[in-house]
């Protein structure tokens, strides 16, 4: 080794320990929701909740920064859990009944079957949705091959973060995509939320159909209050609720208060939020267990970095009815909620985002046992 490589570390070192003159300040990818001068934890915090135990927990593979999960039940009983690796730029698959590691999905780059910085993910029948913020679009793939469709949102898109779609008919969804556009950098490099006059697009709406192997879309228009009290200043997280004319839309800005907003499905502020106050960490993952009588249950996340927290909130009224956590998962992003039966669950089963790192498993029966909620609809 020649004496310039042997320094070199060293002087690395030095530049990260004091900034000394002449070394470049290092470069930090912040999220917009990554703020928190100390992180925040559930331990010590004095909030009520019980802890119900992970069946397991996936894997850990730091290299890829998992956001979110979203499971695909195959025609052969089989559960696949895939979820985003943001940093690795491709999907990452785990057997959705054990945890176990299937290998990658997709590689890093910009054409058909690839990603740049995957963050939201939605599957719908053999569909998987996924939003890439550095690609400025949301890709289609067909299940179980990973056959890109197409994509859509480059012309629109400027940060997209998280997405939510529902069926309005034969291969026809109305699709929403959170849009975390910003307004520049402060001192510290933290994205600066826009002023509330342009939050009035921070989510856009598609009307999408597939046509064979083909995907078209429409921007069909824009959600976003421009009020003090009913705007969305760090969109991600959000979930609808069509039966009850209801969106539950996440707001991650800490300087404000993080909470979750009550939005109708024709995209207007309802005038109520949920928790504020009550989450001290961060609004993040959303998720909806429901009847077809409209009773069920929300799952809103507090992404506390030890154990993340999960409100759990009545889904006609919305009142609060408990919360809980696991042993182990903790900081929270992405959670996805399957009502059906698997193998191993077989009333359902509940994924959160561990870490940035791996996936948790909690089976509904044991929440449900816990929080004293139902374990399965009536008839």
């Amino acid at each position: 080794m020649s004496p310039h490589h042997a320094l070199a570390p060293i002087l690395l070192s030095l530049c990260f320990a004091a900034l000394l003159p002449g070394c470049a300040t290092p470069a930090v990818d912040r999220e917009p929701d990554e703020t928190a001068e100390v992180d925040p934890m559930l331990a010590g915090s004095g909030i009520a909740h019980r802890v119900v135990k992970e069946a397991f927990v996936t894997p850990l593979t730091p290299q890829d920064n998992i956001d979110s999960p979203a499971l695909w039940m195959a025609p052969d009983g089989s559960a696949l859990l895939l979820a985003t690796g943001k940093k690795s730029g491709h999907l990452v698959a785990y057997d959705g009944d054990t945890g176990a590691a299937l290998g990658a999905r997709g590689s890093r780059g910009t054409g058909p079957g690839q990603f740049d910085r995957p963050n939201g993910i939605f599957v719908h029948d053999d569909l998987v949705f996924v939003v890439e913020r550095d690609n400025h679009r949301v890709q289609v793939l067909r299940l179980p091959g990973m056959q890109s469709l197409g994509s859509f949102g480059d012309a629109d898109l400027q940060k997209p973060y998280g997405l939510w779609l529902h069926p309005t008919g034969a291969n026809r969804f109305d699709v929403l995509v959170s849009d975390a556009y910003m307004a520049g950098e402060d001192a510290r490099g933290d994205e600066i939320p826009p002023p509330l006059a342009e939050l009035g697009a921070r989510f856009k709406r598609y009307a999408v159909s597939i046509d064979g192997d083909r995907v078209a879309a429409t921007l069909a228009g824009t959600v976003g209050d421009t009020t003090a009290a009913g705007a969305i200043r760090v969109p991600e997280s959000l979930w609808g609720d069509a039966a009850h004319d209801r969106l539950l839309i996440a707001e991650e800005d800490l300087a404000t208060g993080t909470a979750v907003r009550e939005y109708g499905m024709d995209g207007r502020f309802r005038g109520r939020t949920l928790g504020l106050g009550m989450f001290k960490a961060q609004a993040e993952g959303i998720a909806l267990w429901q009847c077809t009588d409209g009773s069920g249950y929300w799952i809103t996340t507090d992404q506390f970095k030890d154990r993340s927290l999960f409100h759990v909130w009545d889904r006609a009224t919305l009142a609060h009815l408990g919360a809980f956590a696991g042993e182990t998962v903790g900081n929270t992003d992405g959670v996805w909620l399957h009502q059906g039966a698997t193998k191993r669950f077989p009333q359902g089963v509940f994924y959160a985002v561990h870490d940035d790192m791996g996936v948790g498993a909690f089976d509904w029966r044991d929440i449900a046992a816990t929080l004293g909620l139902k374990v399965a609809c009536e008839g």
